[in-house]
Protein backbone atom coordinates (compact mmCIF):
# COMPACT_ATOMS: atom_id res chain seq x y z
CA UNK A 1 0.00 0.00 0.00
CA UNK A 2 1.65 2.99 -1.35
CA UNK A 3 2.24 6.04 1.59
CA UNK A 4 0.89 9.46 1.69
CA UNK A 5 3.58 11.05 -0.34
CA UNK A 6 3.67 8.39 -3.25
CA UNK A 7 0.22 9.28 -3.47
CA UNK A 8 0.12 13.02 -3.29
CA UNK A 9 2.72 13.12 -6.10
CA UNK A 10 0.94 10.52 -7.98
CA UNK A 11 -1.86 13.12 -7.98
CA UNK A 12 0.49 16.02 -8.93
CA UNK A 13 1.65 13.81 -12.40
CA UNK A 14 -2.21 13.29 -13.10
CA UNK A 15 -2.82 16.91 -12.32
CA UNK A 16 0.11 17.93 -14.47
CA UNK A 17 -0.66 15.72 -17.61
CA UNK A 18 -4.18 16.77 -17.98
CA UNK A 19 -3.64 20.28 -17.07
CA UNK A 20 -5.71 20.67 -13.74
CA UNK A 21 -5.33 23.59 -11.09
CA UNK A 22 -4.45 23.32 -7.75
CA UNK A 23 -8.12 23.32 -6.66
CA UNK A 24 -9.13 20.56 -9.22
CA UNK A 25 -6.33 18.24 -7.54
CA UNK A 26 -7.96 18.80 -4.30
CA UNK A 27 -11.34 18.52 -5.30
CA UNK A 28 -10.23 15.15 -7.20
CA UNK A 29 -8.41 13.85 -4.34
CA UNK A 30 -10.91 14.31 -1.58
CA UNK A 31 -13.27 12.70 -3.81
CA UNK A 32 -11.22 9.62 -4.52
CA UNK A 33 -10.54 9.45 -0.57
CA UNK A 34 -14.29 9.49 -0.02
CA UNK A 35 -15.06 6.75 -2.56
CA UNK A 36 -12.36 4.59 -0.82
CA UNK A 37 -14.61 5.39 2.72
CA UNK A 38 -17.70 4.61 1.43
CA UNK A 39 -16.61 1.46 -0.15
CA UNK A 40 -14.53 0.48 3.43
CA UNK A 41 -17.37 1.68 5.85
CA UNK A 42 -21.16 2.55 4.43
CA UNK A 43 -22.57 5.49 2.32
CA UNK A 44 -22.96 7.77 5.69
CA UNK A 45 -19.30 8.31 6.88
CA UNK A 46 -17.97 11.71 7.08
CA UNK A 47 -14.55 12.54 7.20
CA UNK A 48 -11.83 15.70 6.72
CA UNK A 49 -8.60 15.54 4.79
CA UNK A 50 -5.45 18.11 5.55
CA UNK A 51 -3.03 18.24 2.84
CA UNK A 52 0.63 19.54 3.99
CA UNK A 53 2.65 20.01 0.96
CA UNK A 54 5.70 21.13 2.16
CA UNK A 55 6.18 17.91 3.70
CA UNK A 56 4.11 16.09 0.59
CA UNK A 57 1.80 14.18 3.09
CA UNK A 58 -1.57 14.12 3.30
CA UNK A 59 -4.11 13.28 6.61
CA UNK A 60 -7.14 11.38 6.40
CA UNK A 61 -9.79 11.94 9.31
CA UNK A 62 -12.54 9.75 10.54
CA UNK A 63 -14.91 11.48 12.22
CA UNK A 64 -17.98 9.79 14.44
CA UNK A 65 -20.53 11.56 16.68
CA UNK A 66 -20.53 9.90 20.26
CA UNK A 67 -23.88 8.98 21.11
CA UNK A 68 -25.73 6.84 23.88
CA UNK A 69 -26.81 3.85 21.38
CA UNK A 70 -25.06 3.63 17.52
CA UNK A 71 -27.66 3.32 15.25
CA UNK A 72 -25.59 3.78 12.37
CA UNK A 73 -22.14 2.67 12.86
CA UNK A 74 -20.66 4.24 9.56
CA UNK A 75 -20.93 7.96 11.44
CA UNK A 76 -21.46 7.60 15.17
CA UNK A 77 -19.69 5.90 17.81
CA UNK A 78 -21.42 4.74 21.90
CA UNK A 79 -20.10 6.61 24.58
CA UNK A 80 -18.95 3.73 26.34
CA UNK A 81 -16.46 3.24 23.32
CA UNK A 82 -15.25 6.61 22.70
CA UNK A 83 -14.00 6.60 26.62
CA UNK A 84 -11.51 3.63 25.95
CA UNK A 85 -9.11 6.21 23.81
CA UNK A 86 -10.46 9.25 26.61
CA UNK A 87 -12.69 9.51 29.43
CA UNK A 88 -13.17 12.76 28.99
CA UNK A 89 -15.78 12.03 25.84
CA UNK A 90 -19.45 13.22 26.55
CA UNK A 91 -23.02 12.33 24.17
CA UNK A 92 -22.37 14.83 21.27
CA UNK A 93 -18.80 14.96 21.07
CA UNK A 94 -17.17 14.44 17.84
CA UNK A 95 -14.33 11.54 17.78
CA UNK A 96 -11.42 12.48 15.43
CA UNK A 97 -10.23 9.00 13.86
CA UNK A 98 -7.10 9.20 11.82
CA UNK A 99 -6.79 6.43 9.32
CA UNK A 100 -3.53 5.51 7.63
CA UNK A 101 -3.46 4.46 3.64
CA UNK A 102 -2.70 0.93 4.40
CA UNK A 103 -5.81 0.61 6.65
CA UNK A 104 -7.73 1.45 2.94
CA UNK A 105 -8.17 -2.26 2.32
CA UNK A 106 -7.56 -3.36 -1.92
CA UNK A 107 -11.25 -2.72 -2.13
CA UNK A 108 -11.40 0.71 -1.35
CA UNK A 109 -8.28 1.50 -3.00
CA UNK A 110 -10.15 0.50 -6.09
CA UNK A 111 -13.00 2.40 -6.23
CA UNK A 112 -11.08 5.27 -5.42
CA UNK A 113 -9.23 4.30 -8.33
CA UNK A 114 -12.26 3.96 -10.24
CA UNK A 115 -13.83 7.54 -8.85
CA UNK A 116 -10.97 9.46 -9.86
CA UNK A 117 -10.64 7.94 -12.92
CA UNK A 118 -14.72 8.89 -13.80
CA UNK A 119 -13.87 12.33 -12.58
CA UNK A 120 -10.96 12.99 -14.70
CA UNK A 121 -12.74 11.61 -17.65
CA UNK A 122 -16.02 13.83 -16.83
CA UNK A 123 -13.64 17.07 -16.65
CA UNK A 124 -12.15 16.02 -19.58
CA UNK A 125 -15.42 16.40 -21.46
CA UNK A 126 -16.33 19.51 -19.93
CA UNK A 127 -13.23 21.13 -20.81
CA UNK A 128 -13.69 19.67 -24.70
CA UNK A 129 -17.44 21.35 -24.46
CA UNK A 130 -16.56 24.25 -23.20
CA UNK A 131 -13.24 24.87 -25.38
CA UNK A 132 -14.83 24.22 -28.78
CA UNK A 133 -18.60 24.96 -28.55
CA UNK A 134 -18.09 28.14 -29.69
CA UNK A 135 -15.43 27.15 -32.08
CA UNK A 136 -17.68 25.81 -35.22
CA UNK A 137 -16.56 27.36 -38.23
CA UNK A 138 -13.16 28.16 -37.21
CA UNK A 139 -9.93 26.30 -38.52
CA UNK A 140 -7.96 23.58 -36.29
CA UNK A 141 -4.61 21.66 -37.05
CA UNK A 142 -3.42 18.92 -35.76
CA UNK A 143 -1.43 15.66 -36.58
CA UNK A 144 -2.94 12.46 -38.39
CA UNK A 145 -2.49 9.81 -35.53
CA UNK A 146 -4.54 6.86 -37.55
CA UNK A 147 -6.27 6.21 -40.52
CA UNK A 148 -9.56 3.54 -40.12
CA UNK A 149 -11.40 2.77 -43.11
CA UNK A 150 -11.10 5.95 -44.68
CA UNK A 151 -11.35 8.26 -41.67
CA UNK A 152 -8.93 10.29 -40.55
CA UNK A 153 -8.16 10.06 -36.63
CA UNK A 154 -6.59 13.57 -35.71
CA UNK A 155 -4.16 14.63 -32.78
CA UNK A 156 -4.78 18.13 -32.25
CA UNK A 157 -1.92 20.68 -31.61
CA UNK A 158 -3.26 22.57 -29.01
CA UNK A 159 -6.26 20.01 -27.14
CA UNK A 160 -4.22 16.70 -27.50
CA UNK A 161 -7.39 14.75 -25.36
CA UNK A 162 -10.24 15.38 -27.36
CA UNK A 163 -11.43 12.90 -29.88
CA UNK A 164 -11.44 14.43 -33.57
CA UNK A 165 -11.92 13.02 -37.00
CA UNK A 166 -12.22 13.48 -40.49
CA UNK A 167 -14.82 10.84 -41.96
CA UNK A 168 -14.58 10.03 -45.52
CA UNK A 169 -17.44 11.94 -46.86
CA UNK A 170 -15.67 15.55 -45.47
CA UNK A 171 -12.60 14.88 -47.11
CA UNK A 172 -11.51 16.13 -50.66
CA UNK A 173 -11.40 12.71 -52.56
CA UNK A 174 -8.53 14.39 -54.61
CA UNK A 175 -6.13 14.54 -51.79
CA UNK A 176 -4.11 12.10 -50.30
CA UNK A 177 -2.75 12.20 -46.46
CA UNK A 178 -0.75 9.57 -44.22
CA UNK A 179 -0.10 8.70 -40.98
CA UNK A 180 1.72 11.38 -39.15
CA UNK A 181 1.35 14.67 -41.33
CA UNK A 182 0.53 17.97 -40.41
CA UNK A 183 -3.46 18.77 -41.69
CA UNK A 184 -5.85 21.75 -41.46
CA UNK A 185 -9.49 21.27 -40.94
CA UNK A 186 -12.69 23.21 -40.37
CA UNK A 187 -14.71 22.33 -36.93
CA UNK A 188 -18.36 21.26 -38.90
CA UNK A 189 -20.12 20.51 -35.44
CA UNK A 190 -19.63 18.47 -31.77
CA UNK A 191 -21.11 14.77 -31.67
CA UNK A 192 -21.43 13.60 -28.29
CA UNK A 193 -21.26 9.61 -27.93
CA UNK A 194 -20.97 7.41 -25.43
CA UNK A 195 -17.18 7.97 -24.99
CA UNK A 196 -17.48 11.67 -24.76
CA UNK A 197 -18.09 14.56 -27.70
CA UNK A 198 -16.25 14.01 -30.17
CA UNK A 199 -14.93 16.47 -32.97
CA UNK A 200 -15.91 16.22 -36.52
CA UNK A 201 -13.83 18.28 -39.08
CA UNK A 202 -13.76 18.96 -42.60
CA UNK A 203 -12.16 20.08 -45.60
CA UNK A 204 -15.09 19.20 -47.92
CA UNK A 205 -17.28 21.87 -46.19
CA UNK A 206 -17.69 25.47 -47.97
CA UNK A 207 -17.05 26.26 -44.02
CA UNK A 208 -13.52 25.51 -44.78
CA UNK A 209 -13.00 27.84 -47.64
CA UNK A 210 -14.75 30.68 -45.89
CA UNK A 211 -12.10 29.58 -42.85
CA UNK A 212 -9.15 30.15 -44.75
CA UNK A 213 -10.19 33.45 -46.40
CA UNK A 214 -11.02 34.36 -43.27
CA UNK A 215 -7.10 33.22 -42.22
CA UNK A 216 -5.81 34.79 -45.61
CA UNK A 217 -7.81 38.30 -46.02
CA UNK A 218 -7.54 41.15 -42.92
CA UNK A 219 -10.59 42.37 -43.98
CA UNK A 220 -13.02 39.35 -43.12
CA UNK A 221 -11.15 38.95 -39.97
CA UNK A 222 -11.99 42.67 -39.03
CA UNK A 223 -15.41 42.15 -40.36
CA UNK A 224 -15.54 44.98 -43.31
CA UNK A 225 -15.69 42.16 -46.42
CA UNK A 226 -18.15 39.59 -45.31
CA UNK A 227 -18.93 36.63 -47.25
CA UNK A 228 -22.21 36.50 -48.06
CA UNK A 229 -22.80 33.05 -50.18
CA UNK A 230 -20.63 30.05 -51.14
CA UNK A 231 -20.96 27.50 -53.77
CA UNK A 232 -18.94 24.47 -53.61
CA UNK A 233 -17.82 21.12 -55.88
CA UNK A 234 -15.24 19.54 -53.51
CA UNK A 235 -11.98 19.29 -55.37
CA UNK A 236 -12.82 21.20 -58.86
CA UNK A 237 -14.13 24.57 -57.56
CA UNK A 238 -15.59 27.27 -55.22
CA UNK A 239 -18.01 30.59 -56.31
CA UNK A 240 -17.77 32.70 -52.96
CA UNK A 241 -20.05 35.80 -53.03
CA UNK A 242 -18.50 38.85 -50.92
CA UNK A 243 -19.83 42.36 -49.81
CA UNK A 244 -17.93 45.37 -48.35
CA UNK A 245 -19.49 47.42 -45.33
CA UNK A 246 -17.11 50.04 -46.53
CA UNK A 247 -17.58 51.74 -50.06
CA UNK A 248 -14.14 52.48 -50.03
CA UNK A 249 -12.96 49.05 -50.50
CA UNK A 250 -13.35 46.47 -53.17
CA UNK A 251 -14.69 43.10 -51.88
CA UNK A 252 -13.56 41.35 -54.32
CA UNK A 253 -9.85 42.74 -54.67
CA UNK A 254 -9.42 42.49 -50.86
CA UNK A 255 -10.12 38.85 -51.12
CA UNK A 256 -7.97 38.37 -54.08
CA UNK A 257 -4.54 40.42 -53.11
CA UNK A 258 -1.81 41.94 -54.88
CA UNK A 259 -0.92 40.02 -57.45
CA UNK A 260 -3.60 36.83 -56.02
CA UNK A 261 -1.51 36.32 -53.34
CA UNK A 262 -4.64 35.63 -50.86
CA UNK A 263 -6.53 33.94 -52.95
CA UNK A 264 -3.13 31.88 -54.26
CA UNK A 265 -2.98 30.92 -50.56
CA UNK A 266 -6.39 29.54 -50.40
CA UNK A 267 -6.29 27.52 -53.67
CA UNK A 268 -2.83 25.97 -52.48
CA UNK A 269 -4.56 24.81 -49.48
CA UNK A 270 -7.49 23.57 -51.29
CA UNK A 271 -5.13 21.15 -53.63
CA UNK A 272 -5.44 23.72 -56.85
CA UNK A 273 -9.45 24.11 -56.73
CA UNK A 274 -10.57 26.68 -59.34
CA UNK A 275 -12.14 29.86 -57.22
CA UNK A 276 -14.40 32.31 -58.41
CA UNK A 277 -14.85 35.68 -56.68
CA UNK A 278 -17.88 38.00 -57.27
CA UNK A 279 -19.57 40.91 -55.76
CA UNK A 280 -22.55 40.15 -54.13
CA UNK A 281 -26.03 41.64 -54.79
CA UNK A 282 -29.70 41.93 -53.15
CA UNK A 283 -30.66 42.34 -57.30
CA UNK A 284 -31.56 38.93 -58.45
CA UNK A 285 -30.88 40.11 -61.61
CA UNK A 286 -27.24 41.34 -61.13
CA UNK A 287 -26.24 38.55 -58.80
CA UNK A 288 -26.97 36.39 -61.25
CA UNK A 289 -25.18 37.82 -64.18
CA UNK A 290 -22.38 37.88 -61.20
CA UNK A 291 -22.67 34.39 -60.56
CA UNK A 292 -22.72 33.16 -63.78
CA UNK A 293 -18.83 34.72 -64.35
CA UNK A 294 -16.80 34.06 -66.55
CA UNK A 295 -19.51 34.11 -69.19
CA UNK A 296 -20.82 37.88 -70.30
CA UNK A 297 -24.77 37.52 -69.72
CA UNK A 298 -27.20 39.37 -72.45
CA UNK A 299 -30.25 40.17 -70.62
CA UNK A 300 -31.72 38.34 -67.11
CA UNK A 301 -35.41 37.79 -66.67
CA UNK A 302 -36.64 36.39 -63.37
CA UNK A 303 -39.85 35.22 -61.38
CA UNK A 304 -39.76 35.69 -57.53
CA UNK A 305 -43.21 33.23 -57.62
CA UNK A 306 -41.15 30.48 -58.74
CA UNK A 307 -37.34 31.35 -57.45
CA UNK A 308 -36.65 31.18 -61.60
CA UNK A 309 -34.05 33.23 -63.76
CA UNK A 310 -33.79 32.88 -67.61
CA UNK A 311 -30.48 34.13 -68.53
CA UNK A 312 -29.74 35.01 -72.11
CA UNK A 313 -26.10 34.81 -73.71
CA UNK A 314 -24.60 35.31 -76.80
CA UNK A 315 -24.18 31.75 -78.92
CA UNK A 316 -20.18 32.04 -78.28
CA UNK A 317 -20.62 32.23 -74.55
CA UNK A 318 -23.22 29.56 -73.85
CA UNK A 319 -20.53 26.87 -73.63
CA UNK A 320 -18.85 29.12 -70.69
CA UNK A 321 -21.65 29.89 -68.95
CA UNK A 322 -22.80 26.20 -68.62
CA UNK A 323 -19.28 24.68 -67.79
CA UNK A 324 -17.99 21.26 -68.07
CA UNK A 325 -20.91 19.50 -67.02
CA UNK A 326 -23.08 22.02 -66.10
CA UNK A 327 -20.81 23.32 -63.15
CA UNK A 328 -20.62 26.91 -63.44
CA UNK A 329 -24.83 26.66 -64.32
CA UNK A 330 -25.04 25.05 -60.99
CA UNK A 331 -22.80 26.48 -59.11
CA UNK A 332 -24.73 29.85 -59.83
CA UNK A 333 -27.96 28.03 -59.09
CA UNK A 334 -26.81 27.27 -55.82
CA UNK A 335 -24.92 30.75 -54.93
CA UNK A 336 -28.17 32.78 -56.26
CA UNK A 337 -30.36 30.32 -54.12
CA UNK A 338 -32.17 29.93 -58.15
CA UNK A 339 -33.01 27.96 -60.37
CA UNK A 340 -31.25 29.17 -63.58
CA UNK A 341 -32.27 28.47 -67.23
CA UNK A 342 -29.94 29.01 -69.82
CA UNK A 343 -30.88 29.91 -73.29
CA UNK A 344 -28.53 31.28 -75.92
CA UNK A 345 -29.59 34.46 -78.12
CA UNK A 346 -30.47 32.60 -81.32
CA UNK A 347 -32.66 30.13 -79.07
CA UNK A 348 -34.33 33.04 -77.44
CA UNK A 349 -35.61 34.36 -80.14
CA UNK A 350 -36.50 31.35 -81.77
CA UNK A 351 -38.83 31.66 -79.48
CA UNK A 352 -40.14 34.91 -80.44
CA UNK A 353 -38.62 36.19 -77.03
CA UNK A 354 -38.63 39.86 -76.53
CA UNK A 355 -39.93 39.13 -72.52
CA UNK A 356 -39.33 36.16 -70.43
CA UNK A 357 -41.42 32.84 -70.77
CA UNK A 358 -42.23 31.94 -67.53
CA UNK A 359 -44.43 28.89 -66.14
CA UNK A 360 -45.05 28.11 -70.52
CA UNK A 361 -46.23 31.91 -71.35
CA UNK A 362 -44.57 35.03 -72.05
CA UNK A 363 -44.30 37.46 -69.14
CA UNK A 364 -43.13 40.85 -67.89
CA UNK A 365 -39.53 41.41 -65.92
CA UNK A 366 -40.35 41.42 -62.08
CA UNK A 367 -39.75 44.46 -60.28
CA UNK A 368 -36.91 44.60 -57.66
CA UNK A 369 -39.05 44.80 -54.49
CA UNK A 370 -36.11 44.26 -52.04
CA UNK A 371 -36.21 46.88 -49.41
CA UNK A 372 -33.29 49.57 -48.99
CA UNK A 373 -32.15 48.17 -45.24
CA UNK A 374 -31.30 45.38 -47.18
CA UNK A 375 -28.49 47.44 -49.04
CA UNK A 376 -24.82 47.61 -48.21
CA UNK A 377 -23.96 51.12 -47.50
CA UNK A 378 -26.90 52.67 -46.53
CA UNK A 379 -27.42 53.66 -43.14
CA UNK A 380 -30.44 53.46 -41.03
CA UNK A 381 -31.14 57.03 -40.86
CA UNK A 382 -30.44 57.43 -44.67
CA UNK A 383 -32.98 54.70 -45.33
CA UNK A 384 -35.28 56.45 -42.91
CA UNK A 385 -35.16 59.83 -45.40
CA UNK A 386 -35.56 57.55 -48.28
CA UNK A 387 -38.21 55.78 -46.91
CA UNK A 388 -40.09 59.57 -46.16
CA UNK A 389 -39.76 60.94 -49.54
CA UNK A 390 -41.81 57.72 -51.10
CA UNK A 391 -38.29 55.72 -51.91
CA UNK A 392 -39.19 52.30 -50.03
CA UNK A 393 -37.43 49.56 -52.24
CA UNK A 394 -34.40 49.38 -54.48
CA UNK A 395 -37.19 49.22 -57.68
CA UNK A 396 -38.54 52.57 -56.49
CA UNK A 397 -34.58 53.85 -55.94
CA UNK A 398 -33.65 52.43 -59.50
CA UNK A 399 -36.36 54.69 -61.35
CA UNK A 400 -35.66 57.69 -59.27
CA UNK A 401 -33.71 60.61 -61.08
CA UNK A 402 -29.98 60.15 -59.22
CA UNK A 403 -29.94 64.12 -60.20
CA UNK A 404 -32.64 64.84 -57.76
CA UNK A 405 -31.78 62.69 -54.59
CA UNK A 406 -29.80 65.64 -53.33
CA UNK A 407 -32.73 67.63 -53.50
CA UNK A 408 -34.52 65.30 -50.89
CA UNK A 409 -35.16 67.06 -47.72
CA UNK A 410 -32.61 65.97 -44.84
CA UNK A 411 -30.17 64.32 -46.92
CA UNK A 412 -26.73 65.66 -46.68
CA UNK A 413 -23.20 65.07 -49.28
CA UNK A 414 -22.21 62.42 -47.51
CA UNK A 415 -25.83 60.46 -47.79
CA UNK A 416 -26.41 61.59 -51.27
CA UNK A 417 -22.99 60.50 -52.64
CA UNK A 418 -23.62 57.20 -50.83
CA UNK A 419 -27.08 56.70 -52.73
CA UNK A 420 -25.05 57.88 -56.12
CA UNK A 421 -22.45 55.23 -55.79
CA UNK A 422 -25.38 52.65 -55.07
CA UNK A 423 -27.38 53.58 -57.72
CA UNK A 424 -24.11 53.73 -60.25
CA UNK A 425 -23.16 50.02 -59.00
CA UNK A 426 -26.11 48.79 -59.97
CA UNK A 427 -26.74 50.51 -63.27
CA UNK A 428 -23.53 50.14 -64.75
CA UNK A 429 -22.76 47.75 -67.70
CA UNK A 430 -22.73 43.99 -68.01
CA UNK A 431 -18.88 44.44 -69.30
CA UNK A 432 -17.77 46.62 -66.38
CA UNK A 433 -19.32 44.43 -63.63
CA UNK A 434 -18.16 41.05 -64.77
CA UNK A 435 -14.95 39.82 -62.57
CA UNK A 436 -12.35 37.76 -63.77
CA UNK A 437 -12.64 34.52 -62.34
CA UNK A 438 -9.59 33.54 -60.25
CA UNK A 439 -8.80 29.79 -60.82
CA UNK A 440 -5.98 27.50 -59.82
CA UNK A 441 -2.91 27.23 -62.57
CA UNK A 442 -2.90 23.33 -62.27
CA UNK A 443 -6.57 23.18 -62.65
CA UNK A 444 -7.84 21.42 -65.73
CA UNK A 445 -9.01 22.68 -68.81
CA UNK A 446 -10.89 25.98 -69.28
CA UNK A 447 -14.53 26.15 -69.17
CA UNK A 448 -15.02 27.21 -72.65
CA UNK A 449 -12.97 24.45 -73.85
CA UNK A 450 -15.95 22.63 -73.91
CA UNK A 451 -16.69 20.46 -77.05
CA UNK A 452 -19.73 20.92 -78.81
CA UNK A 453 -20.58 17.35 -78.29
CA UNK A 454 -20.14 17.87 -74.44
CA UNK A 455 -22.62 20.87 -74.57
CA UNK A 456 -25.16 18.70 -76.75
CA UNK A 457 -24.71 15.72 -74.36
CA UNK A 458 -25.05 17.90 -71.56
CA UNK A 459 -28.14 19.65 -72.82
CA UNK A 460 -30.22 16.43 -74.00
CA UNK A 461 -33.29 16.45 -74.68
CA UNK A 462 -34.04 19.80 -73.63
CA UNK A 463 -33.98 23.06 -76.00
CA UNK A 464 -32.20 24.75 -73.90
CA UNK A 465 -30.64 24.68 -70.45
CA UNK A 466 -32.10 23.78 -67.23
CA UNK A 467 -30.00 23.57 -63.46
CA UNK A 468 -32.11 20.80 -62.29
CA UNK A 469 -31.44 18.25 -65.39
CA UNK A 470 -27.79 18.89 -64.59
CA UNK A 471 -25.73 16.13 -63.64
CA UNK A 472 -24.48 16.29 -59.78
CA UNK A 473 -20.48 16.02 -60.20
CA UNK A 474 -18.70 17.65 -63.05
Amino acid sequence: MPSSPEVLEAFRELADAKQLDREELLDLLKDGIQAALVRAYGPTVTFEMNVDEDDGTIEVLRLRRVVEEVEDEACQISLEEARFGDSDFEVGDMLEEELPFASFGRLAVQAAKQRIIQRVREGERTRIREEFGNKIGQLLSGEIQQIERGKLVIMLNKFREAEAIIPYREQNNRERFHQGDTIRAVLKRLEETPKGPRLILSRADPLFVQALFRLEVPEIQQEIVQIQEIAREVGSRTKVAVVSRDDSIDPVGACVGLKGSRVQAVVNELGSERIDIVPWSPDPERFARLALAPARVTKVYFDHDSKTIQAIVDEDQLSLAIGRGGQNVRLASELTGWKIDLYSSREWLERGGEGPFLGGARGTIEEVQVPLAELAGLSPDVVAVLEEAGVATLDDLLSFDAEKISEIPGMDDESTGAVQAILHEMTKQPEEEEPAPVQAQEAPAEDGAETEEDRKSTRLNSSHTDISRMPSSA
